[in-house]
């Protein structure tokens, strides 16, 4: 029997009598859930016991919030409440009964379906209306995602350059409202106020330029609201390439960093590609720019952006 619940403060009695002993507050939400989950079901305490393998009692405590369950736990009294993990935990997509009738809905289904899907959310709440766009049409705003490294900057500006656009690049604009560098930035405030500052950039550059190119920084996907206004805005273009190349171009930039531990730098760039290539796939066209020299690969760009946006190629 798993009963691997910790109690987080001395256990005289499981139930209302327990009240007066010091609870945390998330483990007392925890417990108000459980009771609710187990209330909807129709279950005793004893039988969800029983069936999530724990002792009555540990589940009581868990229940009053005078239990630190283990993940393990979690697990089974889910799994006895015939519910998933985040509407145990209190996940916003399992917070009201409208949520979970689109969770479930939506499960299961493939990436091209949820795709239609969000696109057709986001016209339907008006995140991509804008005076004279046609929805569904590609955005003259074209912006640049993928690692760092990519060529964002350098084929961005040639870009630009060809469509006779603003060149926008995301990290300056940032530093700009910061009145700092990036660095400075995450090292003073955190990445929670970075992040702040990137939406703010982004939101700006979307409601200043009705045509531009906008080289994006390479962890602006790690925020999702952020990287739903950029889908939303702009016509998106992943810039690919191999982990050695985007290693080689940014110590050409004159970032030695990474170089000083190059086997744990370049796993650690690995998993960071891995991490985020599911989200740069979102992008609405894709190039590998490591396949060919930079000449060949902007007229490949070009082609695929003019042809995107309608333009003569």
């Amino acid at each position: 029997m798993q009963d691997s619940i910790t109690p987080v403060a001395p256990t005289v009695a499981a139930g209302p009598e327990a009240a007066g002993e010091e609870r945390h507050a998330s483990l007392v939400a925890l417990g108000e859930r459980v009771r609710s989950l187990r209330a909807r079901r129709g279950m005793t305490r004893k039988a969800v016991a029983l069936a999530a393998d724990v002792s009555e009692r540990h589940l009581a405590n868990l229940e009053y919030g005078t239990g630190n369950a283990s993940f393990l736990v979690l697990q089974q009294v889910a799994g006895a409440l015939q519910c998933s993990m985040a509407e145990l935990i209190g996940d916003i997509t399992a917070s009201s009964p409208e949520w979970l009738l689109i969770r479930e809905l939506l499960e299961h289904r493939d990436e091209a379906t949820l795709r239609r899907v969000r696109v057709a959310i986001g016209e339907l709440l008006g995140n991509g209306s804008v005076s004279g766009h046609t929805p569904g049409a590609a955005w003259p705003r074209v912006a640049l995602v993928g690692l760092r490294g990519a060529g964002k900057s350098t084929l961005g500006q040639m870009l630009a350059d060809d469509l006779e656009y603003p060149f926008v690049e995301l990290s300056r604009e940032i530093e700009k409202f910061a009145g700092c560098s990036i660095s400075e930035i995450q090292g003073l405030y955190g990445m929670n106020a970075y992040r702040r500052y990137e939406r703010r950039a982004l939101e700006e550059a979307i409601q200043i330029y009705p045509e531009v190119v906008i080289a994006t920084p390479g962890g602006l996907v790690s925020d999702a609201a952020t990287f739903n206004l950029l889908l939303s805005h702009c016509t998106t273009v992943w810039l690919q390439a191999e982990p050695e190349d985007h290693m080689q171009r940014v110590a050409e930039q004159g970032d030695l960093r990474p170089m000083a531990a190059s086997a744990e730098a370049m796993n650690d760039l690995r998993q960071i590609l891995a991490g985020r290539s599911a989200f740069y796939s979102k992008a609405d066209l894709r190039l590998n720019t490591s396949s060919q020299p930079l000449q060949d690969t902007f007229k490949l760009l070009r082609t695929q952006v003019r042809e995107a946006l309608k333009l003569p190629v």
